[in-house]
């Protein structure tokens, strides 16, 4: 069963705004996943499906080991499906050769990884530069974008320090400001919050939110959290496979 078979919208202030006509930001179709082990094959996802629209942030909250970051994964091309579709803004991508889900990864997505994956070499300002400049973004309009994201997620002095010399929740905010740096569509995050103390994951989400509502950023987010998930605009989960409607506490 996918969202809009059950009949669940997005909450004002979100989505609702986006014409109805418009394609999805993200479309799932009856995908599967599947690995194989010693034991033989095991199925992580079964016929899966859900949309995202513009504008629209949704929590994606299930145990671990139900399929969380395999979900994300292939939403974000990172992983190829073994049966079903991946539609990004209507198109076909979840087949396309390398080349071209990478271009559409670096102009479409980002995407916030559980463990950071910041490159070690280089400053805070110079990873939220760098997936700039690889889009061709001229250099000081691409620094003068990650000072701002940066500062706005409350590292204004941490600009020039190397990950080493980050804590975890401040590697994790950079992680975050690297995955908005290209304004991207649709954002994938994956316990973006996990490593952060509860007021800062509230800044946190509070500038995601904003991102969400002024550029129509669309937002996949899983989460443990069930206080985050509620303030999302609905929540999703993973049961025997399939995606479904969450009931979270508080909404």
């Amino acid at each position: 069963m996918n969202e809009r078979a059950a009949g669940v919208t997005a909450q004002p202030g979100g989505a609702a705004s986006i014409p109805a006509t418009d394609p999805p930001l993200l479309e799932l179709r009856g995908v599967a996943r599947r690995f194989r082990t010693e034991a033989g094959i095991l199925t992580v996802l079964e016929d899966a499906s859900l949309t995202l629209r513009a504008g629209e942030i949704v929590a994606l909250i299930a145990p671990s080991g139900t399929g969380k970051s395999t979900l994300l994964h292939l939403a974000g091309l990172l992983e190829r499906p073994d049966a079903g579709e991946v539609l990004i803004e209507g198109r076909a991508a979840g087949t396309l050769p390398d080349d071209a889900r990478t271009a559409l990864r670096r102009s479409r997505i980002g995407f916030v990884y559980q463990f950071h994956h910041l490159l070690p070499e280089f400053t805070a300002l110079e990873n939220v530069l760098l997936p700039q400049l690889a889009a061709g973004t001229p250099r000081a309009a691409a620094a003068a974008r990650a000072r701002e994201l940066l500062s706005r997620l409350g590292l204004a002095e941490r600009l020039s320090h190397r990950p080493g010399k980050l804590s975890g929740g401040e590697q994790q905010r950079v992680a975050i400001a690297r995955a908005l740096a290209n304004r991207p569509r649709l954002l994938l995050a994956d316990e973006p919050t996990g490593n952060l103390d509860l007021a800062t994951g509230s800044r946190v989400f509070e500038e995601l939110l904003a991102e969400s509502r002024a550029h129509g950023l669309g937002a996949l987010i899983a989460t443990h959290n069930p206080e985050l998930a509620a303030r999302m605009d609905r929540a999703l989960t993973i049961r025997e496979g399939r995606v479904m409607p969450a009931l979270v506490v508080g909404r």
